[in-house]
This record gives structure tokens, C-alpha cells and sequence, in this order.
């Protein structure tokens, strides 16, 4: 590379006359379907050492006699050859006119007469070598013909994109559902459950994290592997426990376990069965992190705090939602009065879709609170991503501690009975 920037650079200082070269060519559009995909002829006339091809549409080539290049979109191109030898240069211009596109794009998408929620597509493009289609955060690959689901009102964008001899082109459409699907969440299917019925944790689903540190929180508890956990008659039990009295880092131990990389989840509903520990100075949580948490950061990854509980405020859980727009002591979250939550199981939940994220107690019908803007930026809605469950204990902190720790509770337990996702099938 470096030798043929320096030739150039010797030939632009040279006199750019002919020097016994003439720099020429032909070209002829193929025939038939093959139209654009023209033939071009080096004609030049004299000694060169190399020769340049720029044929106007993001291809050049070296050295080339013959080219056959494809040319994807009908339009005027200006195709330049250049020649060199040692004493020289010589270059010429010309113009390709091709009257039609080489890559066909067409497609229908219409709603279908026996329900209004479901759009058959179909592709009626020419030969292609790949194509796909996007719409709802999802892509369907080399798929002719199919009905495509839509579950809210609105308008939505439908993408095509066809491929051809390595060059893509893509057209939309607008897609007009008029009704809400009243059946959307009661169609979710199980994908996914622990029900916790062996001996250990299950390291397929769950990986624990460990240390301490503060976690962000100036919590006080070091998470352990394996040390702070039992699993009995189906039933998890994530145990905190005193090591010392300082009320320092590292005078208690706990466990925090999560799914990422093994089960990550987009849209669904997320339930989890639990009783609660309590006395002041405890902190356990149910909650959601972004996937994307290691290259956007937090809050930008969003986080979903399906239920938390501070053991100086007994008998309330709370729900909140953490963005970029709204963090920390964010506005986004609802308190909810729960006097049996330390005694009994109950079911915390959020129903996840791309409108909404509603949070319930018990049934999917217990509403409790509901976060759905109007209007989704990144900033308020980084939900369109996929996100992975968290389950842990933590001991004081900037708000498990606000008021203080109470050393004669522990040791202290949350009880799991088990973990569900459901999802549109």
C-alpha cells in the first residue's frame, strides 16, 4: 500500500500529458433480465502498469480488462477509467444511462376480513437473493407469504428489504389498525418457569453476583456464592445474615442472582411468588436491568423494579420504573398497602408491552400501576430491548437503611416459590 501511494504521488508531480498513453473503454448493458449488469472493455492504448475503474456507484476496481458490474437503480452514472505507467497518466469520463431499477421491490400488506389485528403480507418482488420484513421490533426472514400480528390501534411501519448481488434496497408502508385486541394478554403462553423443585440453584437459568461494595446504594451486605441460599420443598429461600455488629461493609451477607445471558425476555408477563422478610434495615427486591446495561449504561438501559419492600415501612411494597428521564427518587412508581406481605405468598407481576408496562399484585387483573408515555423517546422508553430478572436481599443502604439497622432481626429471608414469563405466541 505504501508503494502505491508513493507511485501516485510521483505520477500527480509528473506532466499529466498523454506520454504515449490514451486512456478508453466501451460498455454495453447485458440483455434481457439482465440489463443491469453492463460489460465494460479497456480500450486504453499505450504501456500501463495500472489501470482504475470508478464506475459511479460506489464499485471500483483494479486492473480489470473486462468488468461485468451490476448497476442496483436506473439513473445516470459517471464511470471513469484512469491509467498509469511510470512516465504518466490519462483518465476518461463517460456516462452510463440505465432506464429501469435492477432490483424489483414490491409487496402487498392488507388487513384481513376476519379480524382487524392481523395483516397477511406477502412479497412480489423480482429475483432476489435475501430479502426480510420489519415491523413491531421483529424481522421475518425469506418468508413469502404470512399474516403478521398487530395487537394495538395505530399506525404502524412495515419494511421491506430485498437484497440482490450484495446491494439492498428497502421500501415501507404505513399500516392502519383501528381496535385494541381485547384478547392480546390473555393469548400469552408460558415460556419459561423455575419452580425451584431441586436441590441447588440452577446455574442454566441463574448466575449469582458477588461482593461487596455498596451496589450503587451504600448497601452493607457482601453477596456470596452459594453461602446465603436453601432451597426446601420447592421453595427458594435467599437468606441475610449478621456477620458483625460494626453495621459496616461486610457486617452482614446475603445472595443476589440473576438471568442474564441465560434468560433474557422482550414483552411478556413477568410473575414471581413471594414472602418477604422483614424488620427495619432490609431491602429485598424483584426487578428488571436492561441487557444492554454494559454498553449503554444505567439509567439508559431502563429498569423495571417489579416489586420492592424497606423493612421500616412494613406492610407496603412499591413499584417504580428507572429511565433517563426519571431515576433514582424517580416519579415514575406507586406504593401499595399489603398488610399480609411478610406472612403470606403473594404474586407480584408486570404485564410488558410496547404501549405499556403495568404492574399488578396477585392477578393480572390487580392493577396497581401503569407507565405507558404517550409519546417514547429513549429517554423515557429504553423498553424495546430485552431485559433480565434480578432477585436479591440487600441490608441498609440510601433507602433500605434510611433508618437504620436492627441487628437482632437476623438472620432474614425472602421466600421464592417460583419465577413465570409469558409471552405472545
Amino acid at each position: 500500500m505504501l508503494l502505491y501511494i508513493f507511485f501516485l504521488a510521483f505520477i500527480a508531480c509528473e506532466d499529466q500529458a498523454e506520454k504515449g498513453l490514451s486512456a478508453a473503454f466501451d460498455f454495453e448493458p447485458l440483455s434481457g433480465d439482465s440489463s443491469n449488469y453492463v460489460r465494460f472493455w479497456d480500450r486504453s492504448e499505450g504501456s500501463y502498469i495500472l489501470s482504475e475503474w470508478n464506475f459511479g456507484n460506489g464499485t471500483s476496481l483494479r486492473n480489470e480488462i473486462t468488468p461485468v458490474v451490476f448497476f442496483p437503480l436506473k439513473g445516470d452514472y459517471k464511470v471513469s477509467l484512469a491509467i498509469y505507467n511510470l512516465d504518466g497518466s490519462d483518465s476518461i469520463s463517460r456516462t452510463l444511462s440505465l432506464d429501469s431499477d435492477g432490483i424489483s421491490i414490491a409487496f402487498t400488506a392488507t388487513v384481513t376480513d376476519t379480524n382487524a389485528n392481523y395483516v397477511r403480507i406477502t412479497n412480489q418482488s423480482g429475483n432476489l437473493d435475501a430479502f426480510r420484513w420489519e415491523f413491531r421490533n421483529q424481522v421475518l426472514h425469506n418468508v413469502n407469504d404470512t399474516i403478521i400480528y398487530f395487537p394495538f390501534n395505530g399506525q404502524y411501519k412495515l419494511s421491506f428489504y430485498g437484497t440482490l448481488n450484495g446491494y439492498t434496497l428497502g421500501k415501507e408502508k404505513d399500516i392502519i389498525i383501528t381496535r385494541d385486541d381485547p384478547f392480546y394478554v390473555n393469548s400469552f403462553k408460558e415460556v419459561w418457569r423455575d419452580d425451584f423443585n431441586g436441590s441447588s440453584v440452577n446455574t442454566s437459568f441463574w448466575s449469582f453476583e458477588t461482593g461487596a461494595g455498596g451496589w450503587g446504594n451504600q448497601e452493607l451486605q457482601e453477596y456470596t456464592n452459594g453461602l446465603n441460599y436453601s432451597i426446601e420443598n420447592g421453595i427458594l429461600k435467599i437468606i441475610a445474615k449478621k456477620v458483625n455488629d460494626n453495621k459496616t461493609t461486610g457486617s452482614y451477607t446475603s445472595t443476589r442472582i440473576n438471568t442474564r445471558a441465560k434468560k433474557e425476555f422482550t414483552y411478556g408477563r413477568i410473575e414471581v411468588r413471594a414472602k418477604l422478610p422483614s424488620g427495619t434495615g432490609i431491602w429485598p427486591a424483584i426487578w428488571t436491568l436492561g441487557s444492554n446495561i454494559g454498553s449503554a449504561g444505567w439509567p439508559a438501559c431502563g429498569e423495571i423494579d417489579i416489586m420492592e419492600y424497606v423493612g421500616f415501612d412494613p406492610d407496603r411494597v412499591h413499584t417504580a420504573i428507572h429511565t433517563p428521564s426519571s431515576y433514582g427518587a424517580t416519579i415514575n412508581k406507586a406504593d401499595i398497602q399489603l398488610e399480609s406481605c411478610e406472612e403470606t405468598f403473594h404474586n407480584y407481576g408486570i404485564i410488558w408491552t410496547e404501549r405499556y408496562i403495568r404492574f399488578y399484585i396477585d392477578s393480572p387483573q390487580n392493577i396497581v400501576y401503569s407507565y405507558a408515555p404517550n409519546i417514547k423517546t429513549s429517554s423515557n422508553w429504553p423498553f424495546s430491548l430485552p431485559q433480565f430478572i434480578i432477585l436479591n436481599v440487600a441490608v441498609g443502604g440510601t433507602w433500605g437503611g434510611q433508618q437504620g439497622i436492627d441487628n437482632s432481626i437476623f438472620p432474614q429471608q425472602m421466600e421464592i416459590d417460583y419465577v413465570s414469563v409469558y409471552q405472545p405466541q
